[in-house]
């Protein structure tokens, strides 16, 4: 007797549900001031969704895999250094403006 452990369509589309609902109620809870030091320090996710969308494109076998991971890819990569970038100017404000530079 084997036992099938393969995830469905119905189970993978709940946990996609669950995972976006319970992402909305987090972030919508945090204050305005806090979200961008918040999502800034947390940069290294986005590669870690970078690494698992690359995986993906790598094990795909059906052209219709093959562009779920490339648009995997591409989006991960582009919210990592839209993260950078956000940063960059937010840690831009709190420079000195004129005067001596240390």
């Amino acid at each position: 007797m084997t036992l099938d452990t393969s995830m469905t369509w119905l189970i993978a589309l709940y946990i996609f549900m669950l995972a976006a609902f319970t992402g909305y109620e987090v972030i919508s809870r945090v204050p305005s001031i806090l979200h961008t030091p918040l999502m800034s320090g947390s940069n290294f996710i986005h590669g870690i969704v970078v690494i698992g969308a690359l995986h993906t494109l790598l094990n795909a076998t059906t052209p219709f895999a093959q562009s779920i991971g490339f648009i995997g890819v591409a989006l991960g990569a582009a919210n990592a250094a839209g993260g950078y970038v956000v940063t960059d100017r937010m840690l831009a404000m709190f420079k000195a403006s004129g005067g001596k530079e240390k």
